[in-house]
């Protein structure tokens, strides 16, 4: 529910406007928030009132009030002061108040509603009848972004991602477990829907600013049906595992440029070592030593480019090239051919698969 923070925020932004000082207690008589020391009211005197009959109380020279939440009592509000004026105020919190409980309750609701949704759990009439309740559109087109945070329980980056989208009422900001933020994010005409990867690389950076690759974004492709919305966060979650395994540099990963990464995710281990043994027989990866990983790499970077390679390595172009017949002879591949290459490439996508799965059974 709503957090203490957000109750003191509250009541500060009141006590500047009006100067009458407020204090928000628990239904126990503990305080919530405060803009004066209420060290003196009695707890004993607030449980009695939660208890009573009455709506409101002129006690120790504050005005009593209750703030429902439907019929039950969630809190207690106290206005300094004994005359009108703390008493019209006291009132004006208890509103605000209460309206806040709504909003912060439907916010909760539309999150456990999407959360539900995200993984299935949900019948499709019971869809329909839920987003109609919570004033959420069926028919509208839609992307999830996921956010990886590098720790659990990042409240901060939580917080930062609702404040960007929170404003807009068809955006829909919750989390699945302990490390990743959803965003469902409606798009509201065509340029949003070019602009999927400007999105992404905003929340990276905005969320990267003050501790350097603090987290990952990876979104699926766009859906027009609120039903359809888990296949996009399922597309969201398959480009953070992905990229995760072959693209380990990169901050945003779209779904759509997955490649033949997606194709390796989906092959079993025995079919894996097979592949390996037939291209490299016992001459796996994992013994070449550094500087020819090195050389490959670069080489992979520059499209087979023997010059521009040898350039960026600081290497003289016939050492470049000594280097790869090297490499030819050991493995009978020769890169510098497009077809080699390309078969080199994708056993070395394998090879980082198989350590994958050998580190996560």
């Amino acid at each position: 529910m709503i957090s203490n923070q957000v109750i003191q925020a509250a009541i500060e932004d009141l006590r500047a406007i009006t100067r009458i000082d407020l204090c928000v207690m628990e239904t126990d008589g503990s305080v919530a928030a405060s803009t004066f020391d209420a060290g003196n009211i009695s707890r004993d005197a607030v449980m009695a009132f939660v208890h009573s009959p009455a709506e409101g109380q002129n006690l120790q020279d504050c005005h009593f009030f209750k703030v429902h939440d439907e019929e039950q009592v969630e809190y207690v509000l106290l206005a300094k002061g004994s005359g009108d004026d703390a008493y019209m105020i006291g009132k004006v919190a208890v509103s605000e108040l209460q309206n806040l409980i709504v909003a912060y309750k439907e916010r909760f609701d539309r999150s456990n509603f999407i959360q539900n949704l995200l993984l299935d759990n949900l019948l499709l009439v019971d869809i329909y009848t839920q987003a109609k309740k919570l004033h959420i559109e069926t028919e509208a087109e839609r992307v999830v972004y996921l956010v990886e945070t590098r720790g659990e329980k990042d409240v901060m980056a939580l917080e930062t991602v609702r404040s960007v989208f929170a404003p807009r009422s068809q955006d829909v900001i919750t989390a699945v477990d302990q490390k990743n933020i959803v965003v469902v994010k409606t798009l509201q005409n065509p340029a949003d829907a070019e602009n999927l990867e400007t999105i992404a690389r905003m929340l990276a950076d905005m969320l990267n600013a003050e501790e350097k690759d603090r987290v990952r974004v990876a979104y699926g492709t766009t859906v027009g049906q609120l039903k359809d919305v888990s296949r996009s966060y399922k597309e969201a979650k398959l480009a953070m595992e992905v990229g995760r395994i072959f693209y380990p540099d990169e901050i945003v990963i779209p779904y759509h440029t997955l490649g033949i990464g997606r194709l390796i995710y989906q092959l079993p281990l025995p079919l894996c070592e097979m592949f390996m043994h037939e291209v490299f027989g016992e001459n796996l990866p994992e013994t070449f030593d550094e500087e020819t990983l090195t050389t490959i790499e670069k080489f992979f970077e520059n499209n087979l480019n023997v010059s521009e390679t040898a350039r960026q390595m600081f290497v003289h172009r016939n050492t470049l090239v000594y280097r790869l017949e090297k490499l030819q002879k050991t493995t009978g591949l020769d890169i510098r051919v497009f077809e080699d290459a390309l078969t080199f490439k994708i056993a070395l996508m394998v090879a980082s698969y198989m350590k994958y799965l050998e580190k996560n059974q």
